[in-house]
């Protein structure tokens, strides 16, 4: 389960984030690649845009999907 205590700064603030105990899997970035993005420099992946209603389908299916659990819902 991810830890809003261990998220990535380049998070943008909002429900969705990614914490350091991301893979690098590229899952969520198929799945909902208007949202997810790659730090090149660190190996993971973050939130750079929190979804719209329509979005958030994709959001939550990447969220579920997540092997290691690093996406979290609970943000600010």
């Amino acid at each position: 389960m991810a830890d809003i205590a261990n998220k990535y700064s380049d998070n943008v603030p909002g429900k969705y984030y990614v914490d350091n105990q991301c893979i690098d899997c590229d899952l969520c970035r198929e799945t909902a690649p208007n949202n997810f993005s790659r730090s090149d420099d660190g190996g993971y992946s973050f939130v750079h845009k929190q979804p719209t209603p329509d979005e958030e389908g994709l959001c939550k299916e990447a969220k579920e999907g997540c092997p290691v659990e690093a996406i979290g819902d609970d943000g600010e």
